[in-house]
């Protein structure tokens, strides 16, 4: 197959296919004549973008409102298809058993072309790529082809549509970025960007500042009244974009009379964008209303997983959530999820659907990065419907803990990307993150150093100085420092955290973590639960109950608060240490052989430390597998030549009976 650059840029030659625009299909440049039935484009459509094959109920679900004979038509529809479509060495349209699926893969598909580019991330293309990508717009996607009575076809259209625009804009934002002032088409990509996101400041600027440097000052004055006008109308904050342009007028005089072409216009936007005093900045989401795919509506199930979903993500205090009121303000005047991110001027929009066929809840959601068009992550959820309420509660805590943990990902790898004296408070305290989660004591010193970096540049950000309670506590924990100073240093910045903020979770957790390593465990317990109660969503909290129960409190309660936290949190940095505590919990209730099984599961992650690997040598011990503990033990001491017993049962808090166990274990090892 032809590479896609190659694809996007040379003469079509086979088989190629316009979605963006009026479904066209060519074969060597020559149009293939198609059947005037709408629901055939429409079927041609969904089996080209479907990633995998699709069954034939849920395409007859998909394009017929109950007719006579929906199989029937489906077939007919397939059949002209393979008549257009499949070639004497090659069969385009594949059936088995009961499922559907084409197989366009040397095919040029525009739509697939600009999913793939969105997937490998629009910022991260170079200029030549985007102009190939742009060009590829030719209008909707599927323009014109809504289909009467075939509501579940409508509902995918509207939200493809709403994609494939976002995708565009991205394009066209970032050509605009990464072009000359002076470069012929920049103008054009500007105005295209205005007329497709007219509430996107950053398009306003973007366009100001590209006439501002062209000389051009009497059309920008027109159209920021033009603009400020389109925004009163609907009742939209200008105030920002007449600041940016005050600032681009008395701070950069000279470089209106320059010639075009000397500076970027990113370069005059992010510069006119600087206005105000310079404020602690952190990650921002809108949770767009879910639908109830049928029709469209919303209501019902649907407001209320937006409301619960919207109430949860708030109280775990990570970034800015935008409160229901503003996102169901816009959603009344159907303004596109995406859309409305721009307006909102937030970081991620989440989206969703829900279906309730008979005896069971489906609801879809997608996580969308909205200055990059880029789907973060989407999930569907699909469960019998016995129990409505304790659905709700499931599907929502996955759906929160999902979200959360993915806008961690990428706002810490983004942190990663840049310079570190260029980091402001949010994006150094994703630093230390990154950093944090390596364990090792090299990396939890730079995991400081960017948490203090942080706090240095907000004094109030509570989670920054959870963080650096972490990096102390570690220091405790792994005996890289003194443990009794690195406690106390734990203990005052988890005071610090409560101090700026009461009701985050992640601070009553570092100082419930802090209070377990000064030996109160009342009190850690307390201040645990209390960080679960403040969010039932916060997996870290789960999993350091689990930790102190494990040890001296119920083993029971740890093995459920084990299960809890790894359920909300399935791929978490430390889940290593969610599967051991488990594992101690089995200890403690004699269940030796299915400790063994946890803390080999614990010590196949690959950030596990000395000490998980202490964990599973110690319980396959105890399980009588001698020669795998053994095989732990050895590659401890290659790092740890002296370790001992004394090392395991120093670093935890077990009560008299636990200890007994494991001091049992360590001599069947030889490590007495």
């Amino acid at each position: 197959m032809e590479s896609t650059r190659t694809r996007l840029d040379g003469q079509a030659t086979g088989l190629s296919v316009r979605l963006l625009g009026t479904l066209t299909i060519s074969r060597n440049g020559v149009a293939v004549a198609l059947p005037a039935s709408r629901k055939l484009r429409a079927l041609f459509a969904y089996l080209a973008l479907a990633p995998h094959a699709v069954g034939r109920s849920r395409l007859c679900e998909l394009l017929w409102d109950v007719p006579n004979d929906p199989r029937g038509e489906l077939r007919w529809c397939l059949s002209k298809l393979r008549g257009a479509l499949d070639e004497p060495d090659r069969r385009r349209v594949s059936t088995q058993g009961d499922t559907v699926a084409l197989d366009l893969n040397d095919c040029l598909v525009d739509a697939l072309e600009v999913s793939r580019a969105a997937e490998q991330g629009i910022g991260t293309l170079d200029a030549e790529r985007l102009g190939a990508l742009a060009k590829l717009f030719a209008g909707d996607f599927l323009d014109g082809l809504e289909l009467e009575r075939s509501p579940h076809f409508n509902s995918w259209l509207v939200a493809q549509r709403r994609r494939f625009h976002s995708c565009q804009v991205a394009v066209l934002e970032h050509l605009v970025a990464n072009h000359q002032a002076d470069t012929p088409d920049v103008s054009a990509h500007l105005d295209k960007w205005v007329e497709l996101a007219p509430f996107d400041t950053r398009a306003h600027l973007a366009l100001l500042a590209n006439l501002a440097e062209r000389g051009e000052i009497g059309a920008a004055e027109q159209h920021l009244a033009a603009a400020e006008q389109l925004f009163q109308s609907e009742a939209i904050d200008f105030g920002p974009v007449n600041a940016a342009w005050r600032v681009m007028r008395e701070q950069r005089p000279a470089v209106l009379q320059l010639p075009a072409g000397l500076s970027a216009v990113s370069q005059l936007v992010a510069t006119a964008g600087n206005t105000g005093p310079v404020e602690p900045s952190h990650a921002s989401l809108a949770v767009m209303p879910f639908v109830e795919e049928t029709g469209g509506a919303r209501g019902g199930l649907a407001d209320g997983f937006t409301h619960d979903i919207i109430t949860r993500l708030a109280k775990l205090r990570d970034f800015f959530v935008i409160a229901r009121g503003s996102v169901f303000a816009l959603a009344e005047k159907n303004i596109a999820p995406e859309d409305a991110g721009r307006r909102l001027n937030v970081d991620y929009v989440a989206t969703g659907t829900v279906r309730s066929p008979p005896g069971r809840l489906i609801v879809s959601v997608e996580l969308i990065e909205v200055r990059t068009a880029r789907i973060v992550w989407a999930e569907t959820f699909e469960r019998r419907s016995d129990d409505i309420f304790g659905l709700l509660d499931d599907i929502g805590n996955s759906i929160v803990s999902s979200i959360s943990a993915e806008i961690e990902t990428v706002e810490r790898n983004r942190a990663m990307l840049k310079a570190p004296n260029s980091l402001n408070a949010w994006e150094a305290y994703h630093r230390g993150l990154w950093h944090m989660y390596r364990f090792t004591q090299v990396e939890n010193e730079q995991a400081r150093h960017f948490f203090d970096m942080a706090l240095r540049l907000d004094p109030t950000f509570a989670r920054a100085y959870a963080g650096l309670s972490f990096t102390h506590w570690q220091n405790a924990f792994q005996r890289w420092g003194d443990r009794d100073r690195e406690s106390a240093l734990a203990f005052e910045s988890a005071g610090h955290s409560l101090l700026v903020d009461d009701h985050n979770p992640a601070a009553h957790w570092a100082m419930g973590r802090a209070l377990w390593l000064r030996g109160e465990q009342d009190g850690s317990l307390l201040e645990l639960e209390r960080a679960v109660d403040l969010s039932p969503n916060f997996a870290l909290g789960h999993y350091a109950l689990s930790f102190v129960h494990s040890q001296s409190g119920d083993p029971q309660a740890a093995i459920g608060s084990s299960d809890h936290s790894r359920h909300l949190s399935p791929f978490d940095p430390l889940l290593f240490g969610m599967l051991g505590a488990r594992a101690m919990a089995h200890v403690r209730l004699g269940q030796f052989e299915e400790a063994a099984e946890w803390a080999l599961k614990a010590a196949a992650r690959p950030n596990a430390h000395a000490i998980i690997l202490a964990i599973a040598a110690h319980c396959l011990a105890l399980a009588g597998r001698l020669d795998e503990a053994q095989g732990f033990a050895a590659a401890i001491r290659k790092t740890l030549p002296n370790y001992s017993s004394d090392d395991f049962i120093g670093t935890f808090r077990f009560d008299p009976d636990a200890a007994a166990l494991f001091r049992q274990g360590a001599r069947r090892l030889g490590l007495g």
